[in-house]
This record gives structure tokens, C-alpha cells and sequence, in this order.
């Protein structure tokens, strides 16, 4: 898997009860693998459009890891660079309690959203950094999840302190889509994302330097196994969860989709947002008369590393 582009008890809550919050250290975690210091703006103006914009992993990634790790309602869940909650509000039903950590407090207020809509009471929300576990979030854990995260952690160190935090048996699950090297399946007969076309105005506006935050996007030369190889955890499984085939998606999703990512952030747009999302608009609506598209994210490709009972 070769991916670019994720106290003492609990702290204080509010709104509800629904989302911690802590201090936020502004340090630069360096480590040998890539990682780059945290920006606090890199998704700012994302949160309210990553539930509506992103994809969802396979519908089989709930019983593969049920299977794989051994899940049976008990233990405990953390999800890290839980972002709005995706990952976090899907398994949370599979533990007695969840937590979601993550350093933007605009993700953790949309996966507290997230949450109270579909009746989930049982997720923590913690404002936190990797780097911080496990102070800020103290295990034991029978699963940790990093959905397409973990690449913006010092990652070697992070997983040594993640093997310490799972219970006997526990497992780590670094959880990704994946397209290269995955078979494509049939469209469902309507027009596929123009991705092209929308990374070219992205261009346009942006310059041609894949942007993140106030910085520029690391380039990554290694893989997750390769990490995790070198850790306690040793040579860790590879398996893909079938993607969905026949995902439709409207035009404001699409737009969504890279409002989302942080290479396009609505912030790296300054006063030409509005320009940029009606050129994105504009392309869309001569691409599909409907405006609908199909959209193959690829496979949910999963990378779990176990601990010993």
C-alpha cells in the first residue's frame, strides 16, 4: 500500500455531551517516514463537505473485519484522523464504545452530526493528534482503525504506541480505496467523473504544485507494510474488500468529492471559490444532461497488523 493524501481520562465535553475536546500541540513529527508537521488549516472549509463528497468503503468491510480480528460486540474502538466520522459511526455498533480522534475540530463537530442522525450514542470525539496517543486517548483497544490517515503521521513511532495500546489479540487496520491494480467493473451506463478535466481547473486555479494547507503535499516513497514490518508487529496482512460497482453520484457530490480532499480545499481558493465551483459546475452539467455520474473508488484495501494474545 503506497498512499499519498487522515490527558489524563477524558477531557471536558459539550454540546451534549458529544465532543471532547483537548489541546492541540502545534509540533512538527518528523520521524524517518515521511511525516510532515501538522497544519491546522489543511482541511479548513472541508469538514462540511467530506461526508457528502467522499465515497464509501466496501458494504462487506463491516464482516470481513468482524471475521479477521475476531469482533463480537466487546472491546473498544479507536479510529484515528477519524475526520467526520466515517469509519467511526460504521463500527462503532461492533464494540462497546468508540472513539474518534482527530486534530480538526470542524471533522469531529460533522462526525458528532454524523452520529446523533443515525442514533449512535456511544462514540467519544477527541481532538487529538497521532502523536499524542496515548495520552490523550488511553486504551486498551481491540481495534484501531486509520482511514486514509495514517500517511499524515510520523509513522513508525505512531505504530509502536498503537501496539501498546491494543489489548492481547488486537489488531491495527490501516483502511484505504484502492484503484491501481484493481480490476475495473462495467459503468452502470451513465457518464463516468471527468477526474481529468476537474484536476485541470484545479491546475488552473491552484498551479500545477499538488497543494496541502499552508505547505505543499509530501511526496511518498514507501509503503504502510514496509513500516510496519520494522515495528513489533512485524510483516502485517494485505487483503481488498470488494468497492462498489455502480456508485452514482450528483454533480454537487463530485464537487464535494474535492472541496474535501486537502490538495483543494475550499480555503486554497481565497476569493475565487466561487469561480472555481461554477466552472466545476458548468463542465459537469455539459458532461451529464442528468447530472449523475459514476464513480469507481476501487476496492477497500486493507493493511492489518495483529498483535499476540
Amino acid at each position: 500500500m503506497l498512499r499519498p493524501e487522515a490527558h489524563t481520562g477524558w477531557p471536558s465535553y459539550r454540546r451534549n455531551g458529544c465532543l471532547a475536546l483537548s489541546t492541540v500541540a502545534q509540533r512538527a513529527w518528523t520521524g524517518d517516514t515521511g511525516a510532515v508537521p501538522y497544519d491546522p488549516i489543511i482541511y479548513l472549509g472541508s469538514a462540511a463537505h467530506y461526508r457528502h463528497g467522499r465515497p464509501a468503503y466496501s458494504p462487506e468491510l463491516e464482516a470481513v473485519l468482524t471475521q479477521k480480528v475476531g469482533l463480537d460486540g466487546n472491546g473498544r474502538l479507536l479510529d484515528v484522523g477519524c475526520g467526520p466520522g466515517v469509519l467511526t459511526v460504521r463500527l462503532a455498533h461492533l464494540f462497546a464504545q468508540a472513539v474518534g480522534l482527530d486534530p480538526d475540530a470542524g471533522m469531529l463537530a460533522e462526525g458528532c452530526r454524523a452520529a446523533e442522525e443515525k442514533g449512535v450514542m456511544k462514540i467519544r470525539w477527541v481532538q487529538g493528534l497521532a502523536e499524542e496517543l496515548p495520552a490523550v486517548a488511553p486504551g486498551p483497544y481491540r481495534l484501531v482503525t486509520f482511514g486514509q490517515s495514517f500517511h499524515w503521521t510520523d509513522e513508525q513511532h505512531v505504530a509502536e504506541t498503537i501496539y501498546d495500546m491494543l489489548e492481547p489479540g488486537g489488531a491495527l487496520a490501516l483502511i484505504v480505496h484502492t484503484v491501481t491494480g484493481r480490476p475495473r467493473p462495467p459503468g452502470p451506463g451513465v457518464p463516468a467523473i471527468p477526474h481529468d478535466e476537474i484536476k485541470a481547473l484545479v491546475e488552473k486555479y491552484l498551479g500545477s504544485t499538488r497543494r496541502a494547507g499552508q505547505g505543499t503535499a509530501p511526496e511518498r516513497t514507501h509503503r504502510f507494510e514496509d513500516v510496519l514490518a520494522r515495528t513489533r508487529f512485524g510483516v502485517p496482512q494485505q487483503f481488498f474488500v470488494p468497492g462498489i460497482p455502480d456508485l452514482r453520484r450528483d454533480s454537487e457530490s463530485v464537487l464535494s468529492g474535492y472541496f474535501s480532499l486537502s490538495s483543494a480545499a475550499p480555503h486554497l481558493f481565497g476569493d475565487r471559490l466561487d469561480d472555481f465551483a461554477g466552472e466545476v459546475r458548468a463542465l459537469l452539467a455539459k458532461r451529464s444532461a442528468e447530472g449523475i455520474f459514476w464513480d469507481w473508488p476501487g476496492d477497500t484495501e486493507v493493511v492489518l497488523a495483529r498483535k499476540p494474545g
